[in-house]
């Protein structure tokens, strides 16, 4: 089947074929701090990857100050269980007069920098920041009107599925192409904060891309870099992970971020996955024609006479090539040399007589 064609995203391509496009998500890893955010953005781009992004929100934009059950998070969850869903938006949200700073400290590092929208406001502060694409996130994929607005600014978008259903998945798609948008990655995800590897089910990536046709991609809350890699294997052209300074400083996502180094192993391990991924092909590579000449073969190791007959003792199988197949001993043993032969010289029919 053919794979899907690349988009391009300010002047880099992505999909099947290309390097993959490594996002760093900040998120709240800023801990409140705009120096740590420029930080960040810092570590970013000396990891090698290609875009940060960040999210553009307000407790206020997302919801409202109540003490209700249905605005707080479920008791049970390992690291915001029980906190109210202001207080914790309040605490994790950029503030949005950062913004211009790390949209311009990025672009100074050769970084891509984007955003995830969540409400109109928040698209037009990233229009007057001229963002070269947007990022839908998971639990937005319903907001089918918010997708419409982010569509009409015809930049490209990158849609996250967590949680979706295939038919979710086609509603979004649907209604990013009736806004006007026809650049669009697809986000394979498991939106759980973290997410066990157990429950990332990679085999959805090449699910997504043989039922939508568009480069797919992963946004990745498992902890490391080992599902990442894999999905990378199985066709994965962008991936997204929260960074954070240090996991030990805290925060409300650092449990699940990659510390600096560690977005530098993704990077490069994800770039040594996608080149491995390559089409099936049997006999030796132009890298392996050095070692083929290692492989054993027949030699004369004792110095023989007109006449010797082959024996164990003179003849055996090692490296290098050369001469006849190992698998040929069973057949010249007992033959005679015609001639005298030197040791260290691969043995060839030339060297024997047709009969013991």
């Amino acid at each position: 089947m053919q794979r899907p064609r690349p988009i391009t995203i300010a002047g880099h391509q992505v999909g099947p074929g290309h390097r993959p496009f490594v996002i760093g998500e900040v998120s709240g890893n800023h801990n409140g701090s705009l120096d740590r955010a420029l930080q960040l953005i810092d570590a970013i781009a000396d990891s090698g990857a290609q875009a940060v992004k960040f999210q553009t929100y307000t407790a206020d934009t997302l919801t409202i100050r109540s003490d209700e059950p249905p605005f707080r998070v479920d008791a049970e969850h390992g690291l915001w269980g029980g906190r109210q869903l202001y207080d914790l938006y309040e605490e994790a949200h950029t503030p949005w007069e950062w913004h211009e700073p790390m949209f311009a400290r990025a672009r100074e590092r050769g970084l891509v920098p984007f955003s995830s929208p969540f409400d109109p406001t928040a698209i037009e502060l990233l229009e007057s920041l001229d963002t070269p694409c947007y990022k839908i996130a998971s639990a937005e994929l319903v907001d089918l009107p918010l997708i419409r607005s982010v569509a009409a600014t015809g930049k490209p978008m990158i849609i996250s599925s967590g949680m979706a259903t295939l038919g979710e998945i086609d509603a979004a798609l649907t209604a990013a192409r009736e806004g006007g948008c026809e650049e669009i990655v697809l986000l394979a995800c498991t939106a759980a904060y973290p997410a066990s590897p157990d429950d990332a089910r990679l085999l959805s990536v090449p699910t997504l891309e043989q039922a939508f046709g568009i480069p797919i991609g992963l946004s990745d809350h498992t902890p490391g870099i080992g599902v990442s890699v894999a999905a990378v294997a199985l066709g994965a052209c962008v991936l997204e992970k929260h960074v954070t300074v240090r996991r030990a400083d805290g925060g409300v996502d650092s449990d699940f971020s990659l510390e600096p180094e560690e977005l530098a192993a993704l990077v490069r391990e994800t770039d040594a996955a996608q080149r491995a991924v390559m089409p099936p092909r049997f006999g030796p590579t132009d890298a392996e024609k050095a070692v083929l000449a290692l492989r054993r073969s027949l030699y004369v190791v004792a110095d023989v006479a007109e006449g010797d007959p082959v024996t164990s003792a003179n003849v055996r199988s090692i490296r290098p090539s050369g001469g006849l197949a190992p698998d040929m001993m069973s057949t010249v043993s007992g033959l005679r040399f015609v001639r005298a032969v030197k040791r260290g010289t691969a043995l060839s029919w030339d060297h024997l007589s047709a009969r013991a």
